[in-house]
C-alpha cells in the first residue's frame, strides 16, 4: 500500500494558501485597502466552505453519528482532521489481520500484443484510503479553479496597479499558482484513470513532469494575459470573462438537450430531482471554471450514466487550443494598442512575444506528454501527432472548400484504446465492509487501484463501461 502523499500535498496547499491569504488580508486592512481585503477574504473563505461541504458530502457525515467531525468542519479544520485520519489508517495497516473486503481484477498494459489480468485482494484499510484519496482529489480541483485561480488573478492585478510585489503578496501568488497546477495535474491523472478503468495504470515521473510544465506555462500565460488586458480596458474584461464562462457552462447542457436523453436520476440515491439539478449545475460551474484557465482533461457528458466522456476527442482539443491561442493573441494586441505610459518601463513587444512563446511551450509539452509519456499510449489506435494534423486539415477544408456539399460530415477524431476483455467481475468476501461514500457526480478515481464500493450505482455502471467508442476520420474534397 502506497503512502497517501497526494492527501498530504492537497492539505498542505490548502493550509498554506489559507494562511497566506489571511495574513495578506490583515496587511490590506492595516493599509486601508478594504476592497482588496474583502476580495482576498472572499476567494479564500468561499473555497474553504466548498472544500468542507465536499468532504462532508463524500464521507456522508450527515447520515452518520459524528458530531465532532461536523464541528471541526464548521471550524474549517476538516481537511486537517481527514489527513490525520488517513495517515492513522495507513499506519495501522499490517498490525491487525483483517479479512479482505473484495477482489479486484485489473489488466496490465499489453506486452507483445497480449494483456494479462491481475487479481488482488483489497482490505478495509485500503478501501478507506481510497475514499480519502477520492475526496481530496475532488477538493484539489475545487480549490484550484474556484479559489486559487481567481486569487492569483486578483493579486497579480494588484501588483500591476501598485507596480510592486510585497513579500506576503508574492508568497500567496506562488502558492496559488502551485495549487492551480496541482489541481490541473490531478484532473489529467483522473481522466486517465476514468478512461482506462479496466487497466492497471502506472504514471511515471516523466509524465508528471510533462504535465507540470504543460499546465504551468498554460495557466501562467492565461492569467497574465487577462491581467494585462484588464489593466487597460477595465470595462471590457467583464464581457470577455462572462462570455468564456457561460460558453463552457452551457456547452454540456446544449449537448445534453441535443441528445434528447432522459434526465439523469442515478447520481445519488438520496437526491431529489431538484437536488440532482443543483449538483449538475455545480458540476458545470466547476467545468466552466477549469476551461476558463486551461483545458479540462475531464470532459462532462450529462447524457452518460457516469456524466463523464471517456473518449479522447482530438478534434475538440485542437479547436480549443487554436481558439484560445487566437484569443490570447487578440487580447495582447488590444493591450499593446491601448497601453498607457504606465507601461513605459516595459518592453511591450518583447513581453507579447514571451507570452505567446510561453503558450506555445505549453502546447509543446502537451504534445510530448501524449506522444512519449502517456501511461496508456500503447493502447492508442492512432498516432497523436497525425490526429492533430488531420484535425487541422479538416478545419482548412471546412473553411476553404468551394463546394461545402462535397465535404463529408466531420466525425470525431479520437484515440481509442484496444477493445478490452469483458468487464472484470467482483466477488464480495463478507458483509462487514465499512460505509464507503458514494462516488457521485464528477467521478474522479484516485491514484490507487479501483475499489469496489458496495451499494454504489455509479461505480457499478463505471465498471461496466469501457469507453471504447471507435471514431473514424474521413474527408472527401
Amino acid at each position: 500500500m502506497r503512502l497517501p502523499s497526494s492527501i498530504f500535498v492537497s492539505v498542505s496547499l490548502f493550509t498554506a494558501e489559507t494562511t497566506a491569504a489571511l495574513y495578506l488580508s490583515s496587511t490590506y486592512r492595516s493599509d486601508g485597502d478594504q476592497i482588496w481585503q474583502g476580495l482576498t477574504l472572499l476567494f479564500t473563505l468561499v473555497t474553504s466552505v466548498l472544500v468542507q461541504l465536499t468532504l462532508t458530502f463524500i464521507h456522508r457525515d450527515l447520515s452518520r453519528d459524528r458530531p465532532l467531525v461536523l464541528l471541526l468542519h464548521i471550524l474549517q479544520l476538516g481537511p486537517i482532521v481527514r489527513c490525520l485520519e488517513a495517515f492513522c489508517i495507513y499506519g495501522s495497516v499490517g498490525q491487525v489481520e483483517e479479512p479482505y473486503v473484495s477482489i479486484t481484477r485489473k489488466r496490465q498494459m499489453p506486452r507483445g500484443g497480449q494483456s494479462e489480468e491481475v487479481e488482488r485482494q483489497v482490505g478495509q484499510a485500503e478501501g478507506k484510503l481510497f475514499t480519502h484519496r477520492a475526496a481530496f482529489a475532488r477538493t484539489s480541483v475545487i480549490q484550484a479553479f474556484l479559489g486559487s485561480a481567481p486569487q492569483l488573478t486578483l493579486q497579480l492585478y494588484i501588483c500591476v496597479l501598485q507596480q510592486g510585489v510585497s513579500i506576503g503578496r508574492g508568497t500567496l501568488m506562488v502558492i496559488s499558482l502551485l495549487s492551480i497546477v496541482y489541481g490541473a495535474l490531478r484532473c489529467n491523472i483522473l481522466a486517465i484513470k476514468i478512461k482506462y478503468d479496466d487497466y492497471e495504470v502506472d504514471v511515471r515521473p516523466a509524465a508528471y513532469l510533462c504535465i507540470f510544465l504543460w499546465r504551468s506555462f498554460e495557466i501562467a500565460t492565461r492569467v497574465t494575459v487577462l491581467v494585462l488586458f484588464s489593466s487597460v480596458l477595465q470595462l471590457w474584461i467583464l464581457p470577455v470573462v462572462l462570455l468564456n464562462f457561460f460558453l463552457f457552462f452551457l456547452y454540456p447542457w446544449m449537448l445534453f438537450w441535443q441528445s434528447h436523453s432522459p434526465f439523469p436520476e442515478n447520481i445519488e440515491k438520496t437526491l431529489t430531482r431538484v437536488g440532482t439539478t443543483i449538483v449538475l449545475c455545480l458540476l458545470t460551474f466547476l467545468y466552466a471554471g477549469i476551461n476558463m484557465f486551461c483545458w479540462s482533461a475531464v470532459q462532462l457528458k450529462l447524457n452518460d450514466p457516469d456524466l463523464i466522456n471517456k473518449s479522447q476527442n482530438w478534434y475538440r482539443m485542437a479547436v480549443y487550443y487554436m481558439l484560445r491561442f487566437v484569443e490570447n493573441a487578440s487580447l495582447l494586441l488590444l493591450w499593446y494598442i491601448y497601453k498607457t505610459d504606465f507601461y513605459r518601463f516595459i518592453c511591450a513587444p518583447l513581453l507579447v512575444l514571451q507570452l505567446l512563446v510561453a503558450y506555445a511551450m505549453a502546447i509543446f509539452f502537451m504534445l510530448v506528454f501524449y506522444q512519449f509519456c502517456h501511461p496508456c499510449r500503447k493502447l492508442f489506435s492512432s498516432n497523436m501527432t497525425q490526429g492533430l494534423w488531420d484535425c487541422s486539415a479538416l478545419l482548412c477544408l471546412v473553411c476553404y472548400a468551394p463546394d461545402r456539399d462535397a465535404v463529408r460530415p466531420i466525425e470525431k477524431a479520437g484515440l481509442d484504446p484496444l477493445a478490452p476483455d469483458p468487464t472484470p467481475h467482483t466477488e464480495t468476501a463478507n458483509d462487514t465492509s465499512y460505509d464507503v461514500a458514494n462516488d457521485t457526480a464528477y467521478t474522479m478515481p484516485n491514484d490507487t487501484m479501483t475499489y469496489d464500493m458496495p451499494n454504489d450505482t455509479t461505480h457499478e455502471v463505471l465498471s461496466e463501461m469501457n469507453g471504447d467508442v471507435s471514431h473514424s476520420l474521413s474527408s472527401n474534397t
